[in-house]
């Protein structure tokens, strides 16, 4: 058996493939206190539907991967540990200064964002490396021995290392390394040239130093989950989903825990991507994760997964950069816990507070008295009151429609369906504002994309979504309602390593790149070899390019493997003139291409066929075969109501209907219409 779990805001998701390759789904409530109890008690409810105790369960198991958010939540928090920065002297505001930029700029309201380690804990060393790697100043080790007493005297519980141009020798900074282990015994470091050998010293600074601050915290948290799976009679592997769309083995990860940064949210765009092409070949693809906190938008181009270097955690240009490789996803704090509310101006907002797992919506009766997107939903007849989660969950509707005639309708002067009505309006705007960022702000049409899909609450409104975008086809998978855990269950075990090597087009270095490439494929030997003969390996490769005397680079794959001749190199020029087009709708092709980072991705298949289609455990049948729902412009109609299972996979349906699954309810207005393929994936069109 093998296991996938995704712990979001409200709900834990689990995905179990059984050992005849069917799939099944569960969820349990999201436990913030403690997350690997909500882990633990989604495996309890799988075993339940399985009819065994879970000792006897998890003994089947031949590897369990995890998603989290406890990382960034750290970040987000301020929960990291009490972290130092050591960086070359006469250069101590990299954090500070950062790279520039502001999303407000004549707001000047808006405070100047505080730096990831304070100046109190930043600490100059001594000692200079120019950038051809000639040292001009030899490290002065005294300096640094008396600095780490110190931090020791600080009580410091971590250290971030970047020296400047240590990409090219990383003489001085590996000693730093050594003193720490001599002098801060026990205390975990980052080395930025081991993490991040990239160019720009504060995307590197700022990854080093992330790391470095959630080395203790995942540790013990990695550490937790491990022993608490093995004392439940757990016995395989335990990986954990990166930030890259990859997995990585829970003992790696501690030691490089900012690839968890964005570890759940990089699922969804595989899984939307596998299930896109599974149904209907799509090579365009928006893929949208709605959970119970937060829309996740991504996108699939051309059959690929965009990557970006970009990534902030919490607010750009006012929260902090990975400076790390990360899959390309956009959040917003919308979902089916996000709280509508009236301002003060008297509009309308649904929006980013959200009420959790925990007290969660007026309607779960575990506190909340502020009205969410569920709770409308469930006042318009989307959702039935008795089948939530397959009826393991009863919502009280009074209480629902009392949270939006208090706080929404009788401040607005609306009727009950009316208020109910704008607060999902909302909240589809919203998101379609979110998938118009990642879209048409790159020039992408989204009325020539799929739009799929995912998490729990993707079938409210994703028809509403699709209809607003122009979209031709919506797509929700039969996991679709655990959306992440399930691309989880097809992703491979990855690592990624890159090294900076500057050359220019016109005179091109080939023994220099040539050397760098085959180090780094010395290191994805050695990562295959980790993951066993039986794995099925494949290698990528990657340079960042820019045209002279341009900033900032982009990313172009280099299908040969590296560039070994004059016609490989004009390849690699041609192919970075095409992305720039793409994304900026020009070129230059007869100017100087600089090449400046070389990458290596690595990715092991440990598994040699397709996910197999989702099983229903237990009486999942919904006895209602119709109930009343509103749409605009038809009013309150009646709506035919389905159990997918039971859909054939030869008809079209028209709307006004609702699909229910134990997990999700897709609504379909009474201008679409729904089928299934033999797969399982719903396809919904609109007119």
């Amino acid at each position: 058996m093998k296991f996938a779990c995704d712990t979001g805001g409200t709900f834990t998701d689990l995905v179990v493939e059984d050992t005849s390759g069917a799939v099944h789904m569960f969820k349990a409530p999201t436990t913030p206190q403690d997350p690997v109890k909500g882990v633990l008690d989604a495996l309890a409810v799988a075993a339940s539907a399985f009819n065994m105790n879970l000792a006897d369960m998890l003994g089947q198991a031949e590897f369990f991967v995890h998603g989290t958010t406890h990382s960034i939540n750290a970040i987000i928090t301020g929960n990291t540990a009490k972290t130092a920065f050591l960086t070359t002297k006469g250069h101590p505001d990299i954090l500070v200064i950062r790279e520039a930029g502001r999303a407000e700029p004549f707001n000047h309201q808006v405070d100047y964002p505080k730096p990831y380690v304070p100046r109190a804990l930043t600490f100059e060393v001594a000692g200079r490396v120019l950038s051809n790697g000639e040292i001009i100043e030899p490290l002065d080790e005294a300096a640094i021995i008396e600095t780490l007493r110190e931090l020791k005297a600080l009580n410091v519980e971590a250290v971030g290392v970047c020296l400047l141009w240590s990409i090219v020798n990383a003489e001085h900074e590996a000693r730093v390394g050594q003193l720490i282990e001599q002098h801060l015994p026990g205390v975990p470091y980052t080395l930025s040239h081991q993490l991040n050998p990239s160019l720009r010293e504060y995307r590197r600074a700022s990854s080093t130093c992330i790391d470095a601050s959630l080395k203790p915290l995942m540790t013990k948290y990695m550490g937790s989950l491990v022993s608490r799976l093995q004392a439940a009679g757990f016995g395989g592997k335990v990986f954990v989903l990166t930030s890259q769309g990859g997995m990585m083995d829970a003992t790696h990860l501690e030691k490089m825990p900012i690839h968890s940064v964005n570890s759940g949210p990089s699922m969804a765009p595989l899984g939307g991507q596998f299930y896109a092409n599974r149904s209907i070949g799509a090579q365009t693809v928006i893929v949208a994760d709605t959970g119970g906190t937060t829309y996740d938008v991504s996108l699939v181009r051309d059959g690929a997964i965009p990557m970006t270097r970009d990534m902030w955690i919490g607010e750009p240009y006012l929260g902090h950069m990975s400076g790390f490789p990360s899959v390309d996803v956009r959040s917003i704090g919308a979902g089916g816990g996000s709280i509508a509310s009236v301002d003060a101006g008297g509009l309308l907002q649904v929006g980013p507070k959200s009420a959790g797992a925990v007290p969660g919506p007026a309607c779960f009766m575990k506190g909340g008295t502020e009205p969410t997107l569920t709770d409308a939903c469930l006042v318009l007849g989307y959702i039935d009151a008795d089948y939530f989660l397959g009826g393991k969950m009863k919502l009280d509707v009074e209480a629902a429609k009392a949270a939006i005639l208090s706080d929404v309708a009788e401040p607005l002067g609306m009727d009950l369906m009316e208020a109910a009505w704008s607060i999902v309006e909302v909240a589809t705007e919203n998101m379609v504002q979110a998938i118009a960022d990642i879209t048409v702000n790159q020039g992408i049409d989204p009325a020539n994309a799929v739009l799929v899909g995912g998490g729990g609450a993707a079938g409210l409104n994703s028809v509403f979504i699709s209809k607003r975008l122009g979209c031709k086809h919506l797509l929700i998978p039969d996991t679709g309602a655990a959306l992440s855990a399930a691309g989880a269950l097809i992703s491979d075990l990855t690592s990624y390593y890159q090294a900076t090597r500057f050359t220019v087009s016109d005179r091109f270095d080939y023994a220099q790149v040539q050397a760098v490439l085959a180090d780094l494929d010395k290191r994805c030997e050695e990562f295959q070899k980790s993951a066993g003969e039986s794995s099925i390996s494949t290698v990528q490769t990657f340079v960042e390019a820019r045209y002279e005397s341009q900033i900032w680079e982009i990313e172009v794959e280099l299908p040969n493997g590296g560039v070994n001749s004059e016609a490989e190199l004009a390849d690699a020029v041609a192919q970075f003139h095409k992305k720039h087009d793409e994304l900026f709708a020009y070129n230059d092709p007869n100017s100087v291409v600089e090449f400046v980072t070389w990458t290596k991705r690595v990715n092991c298949k440990l598994r040699t066929s397709e996910v197999g289609r989702l099983r229903y455990d237990g009486d999942a049948r919904n006895e209602r075969a119709q109930r009343s729902a509103y749409f605009p412009g038809f009013g309150t109609v009646d709506c035919k109501v389905y159990f997918q299972q039971d859909m054939p996979h030869s008809e079209t349906f028209r709307g006004p209907l609702v699909v229910e699954t134990p997990h999700t309810t897709v609504v379909v207005d009474p201008a679409s219409t729904i089928s299934q393929t033999v797969d399982g994936t719903l396809i919904v069109t609109s007119k």
